[in-house]
């Protein structure tokens, strides 16, 4: 299985998508994360919209914290002949609208570009955004493996699971990552009734008057009416 088709399957089999944010989150309870307020069950409130508006005319990022934040998403989903890359769905601003919005990950990202910056200089004496892609592989490499980075590369690999969680959510909550994925979410389904044979074990079996109205599938998107007195119209 290659490796986008992972990732779908496990999005897929563990619902990933609605705790990538919040697996990112530091599980120190002294923390004091901000409250997901319960929603209704329609649109936005005029309380939500006013603050999304005000998350939008703030700003966190400078212009080389956003390229980071770019090359590394592509890094982690990049564009093939079959899927989209994570810059063709915006993610590096949903990553730029949860850190305005969430900010237990302003500090974490922040210092983690600064420290991939500092070890790409280290290592190849430029940073991150200007080596080559070989060069950008070689470190991503050496801190995208919880299991196999080395100890003192701790605080990268911690930098870069966020970002991989981070990428995946803003991804796989687009548009086109919903679309890639396949999911349709509550559908109808069609229903013709008990079967007969059930029925008839139970010793009971349909009024035709109540099958012809009730248990035609042709018109099933229709609202039933009913009189005064409770009985079924149409």
């Amino acid at each position: 299985m290659k490796r986008r088709d992972s990732i779908k399957s496990i999005l897929l089999g563990s619902v990933a998508t609605g705790i990538a944010i919040n697996s990112c989150a530091p599980s120190d309870p002294s923390v004091d994360l901000p409250k997901i307020p319960e929603l209704p069950p329609y649109g936005r409130t005029e309380k939500e919209k006013l603050r999304d508006q005000e998350i939008l005319e703030t700003n966190f990022f400078n212009e080389h914290e956003l390229s980071t934040i770019a090359v590394l998403c592509d890094i982690i989903l990049p564009k093939s002949d079959k899927y989209n890359s994570a810059s063709d769905v915006d993610v590096k601003e949903f990553v730029d609208f949860i850190a305005r919005d969430i900010e237990v990950h302003q500090i974490p990202l922040r210092g983690g570009i600064m420290w991939l910056d500092s070890y790409s200089n280290k290592k190849y004496n430029k940073e991150f955004i200007v080596c080559t892609n070989d060069e950008q592989f070689d470190i991503c490499n050496q801190i995208a493996y919880p299991e196999q980075t080395k100890p003192e590369l701790k605080s990268g690999e911690a930098f870069f699971t966020r970002m991989r969680n981070l990428t995946l959510t803003g991804y796989y909550t687009s548009k086109k990552g919903i679309e890639e994925l396949g999911y349709k979410g509550n559908t109808p389904n069609v229903w013709d009734g008990v079967p007969e044979h059930i029925l008839r074990k139970h010793g009971f079996k349909y009024e035709e008057e109540w099958l012809a109205k009730c248990v035609n599938n042709s018109n099933r998107t229709d609202v039933a009416k009913w009189d005064d007195n409770g009985n079924l119209i149409s």
